[in-house]
């Protein structure tokens, strides 16, 4: 059979074309079951099962934000959900534990440092306290929340990160190493800081000339992949400040991408096409000339949220103003992108939290929890591979990354890199405590050879300390020679009588 290359075949297509090309005398011999066993893919999440959870175990009477950013408003982890929130003179978002479902009390405490609303919050991977925030004040805030969570309004961050000229809508932690932060601006930079002394150790502002949708670190956070408006998906060394690859135009139409690195190092992206169409495409990190496979899926014009599973290699698709959670499997056989199921609601979603694998029931064979943003509430959605057995699935949880770093933020900023340190769930995932950030100023000037700038600076600084001391010793002579005047105008009207 041959087929086209203009744009990959659906499984439905590739059956029905070996169906029709094969002689009816081999149809009517009964081997028409050995055929289609051998075209039909077996894969063990063919029948994920999506369900929603009651209304008793949802989150009610939140004012999700009505903030036009293209970000999903919500993170969650193995203790807290996150949420952006609607708030008036400043940005604030709620950090609810997941057991407080129910209706949430209007004068329940936020989180709400922020001058202006908040555009993005990522939790720690190594830390469930840890949460950052990123604001249109231009300012990222980094946040310890308290073990059981907030009793009363958290206004004061860990550390204020300043950097960015305009408003930040990125910020994403470094899946290895501790206290490593990224953060994007609209000021077209990305930079990375060390949460641990407050510093912006790495900034990169000539690599992209207008807005960045999208930023993701690989496995291990040596590279990153970003989507701009621009139309460029772009592979860069963030510590050689290098741009590895990049593709023009990944995806044709005018839409915001997104490009996020999967666990075998190539790209997945979803965009729009010149039709405006909404697209995913698959793309070798190394060379980026022509996609590994390109597929459309419909005419709808939400932007489309990847959140992807690096253990079943399972990428779900949550479109921002949608009502479905659409999910593929990635294999490294044609398709390459096999279209599994799709999850619909009636209620269309404002934004989308992903919880991570270690806060998953294993028990119940649970492979995906989403948190769905309606207008006024948050509704989990549990993904579920049924199973008859009550053992623990092997197949299903292979050892997943877990809370602990594999280096420190210096080892990477001087060139180490490490994998994830991998955990099994066979027993579930129990948390373990977790240590207070601390925030060590360092003096730059120690640290760091002087530029020329801070040189002038210095000397500047010099040259002003010698004036001053001048000054203090003139203006001490000045007050003894007054002195010395009035006692001798004394004498001379003693004389004078």
């Amino acid at each position: 059979i041959e087929f086209s290359s203009r744009r990959p075949y659906t499984t439905i297509e590739i059956n029905r074309a070996f169906y029709f090309n094969t002689p009816c005398s081999d149809r009517q011999k009964g081997n028409t079951q050995d055929m289609l066993r051998r075209v039909v893919r077996q894969s063990k999440f063919r029948h994920v099962f999506g369900q929603a959870v009651r209304n008793d175990q949802c989150y009610d009477d939140i004012r999700v934000s009505r903030v036009t950013w293209d970000s999903s408003f919500c993170a969650v982890n193995p203790k807290f959900v996150a949420i952006i929130i609607e708030a008036s003179g400043g940005g604030a978002f709620f950090v609810l534990p997941l057991q407080k479902t129910g209706r949430i009390d209007k004068a329940y405490p936020t989180v709400c440092g922020h001058t202006a609303p908040v555009l993005d919050i990522d939790w720690c991977p190594h830390n469930d306290l840890i949460i950052a925030s990123g604001s249109e004040d231009c300012t990222v805030m980094v946040w310890q929340i308290p073990e059981n969570g907030l009793e009363t309004s958290l206004s004061e961050p860990v550390v204020v990160l300043e950097g960015h000229s305009k408003r930040v809508g990125i910020v994403s932690w470094h899946p290895t190493a501790r206290n490593v932060l990224l953060s994007a601006g609209c000021d077209n930079q990305i930079i990375i800081w060390n949460v641990g002394t407050g510093e912006a150790m790495i900034n990169l502002e000539d690599m992209h000339p207008d807005v960045i949708f999208s930023v993701s670190w690989s496995r291990n956070g040596s590279l990153l992949c970003t989507a701009c408006k621009d139309k460029k998906v772009r592979v860069i060394d963030p510590r050689k400040k290098k741009i590895v690859a990049e593709k023009d135009k990944a995806h044709e139409g005018a839409r915001p991408m997104r490009a996020i690195f999967l666990a075998d190092g190539n790209i997945f992206t979803t965009g729009f096409s010149r039709m405006s169409e909404r697209q995913l495409a698959l793309w070798k990190s190394d060379n980026m000339d022509e996609p590994i496979c390109v597929q459309e899926m419909d005419s709808s014009n939400g932007v489309l949220l990847p959140f992807y599973d690096p253990d079943t290699n399972i990428v779900y698709l949550c479109g921002k103003g949608d009502s479905s959670i659409r999910y593929f499997e990635i294999t490294d056989e044609a398709p390459f992108v096999h279209y599994l199921n799709t999850f619909s609601t009636k209620e269309p979603q404002r934004g989308m939290g992903y919880m991570p694998k270690r806060g998953l029931d294993v028990n119940k064979c649970e492979i995906a929890r989403f948190y769905k943003l309606h207008e006024r509430k948050c509704e989990p959605i549990i993904m579920t591979v049924p199973r008859k057995s009550d053992l623990f699935q092997d197949d299903l949880y292979p050892d997943t990354a877990g809370p602990d770093p594999a280096l420190e933020a210096d080892e990477w900023f001087n060139g180490k890199n490490g994998g994830p340190i991998l955990i099994s769930l066979k027993d579930g995932y129990v948390s373990t405590k977790n240590r207070d950030l601390k925030v060590v100023k360092t003096n730059v000037l120690e640290t760091k050879p002087a530029t020329k700038a801070e040189n002038i600076s210095t000397k500047m600084e010099d040259k002003l300390e010698e004036v001053l001391r001048e000054f203090k010793s003139l203006r001490d002579r000045v007050i003894l020679q007054d002195r010395r005047i009035a006692r001798l105008e004394e004498q001379v009207a003693k004389v004078a009588m």
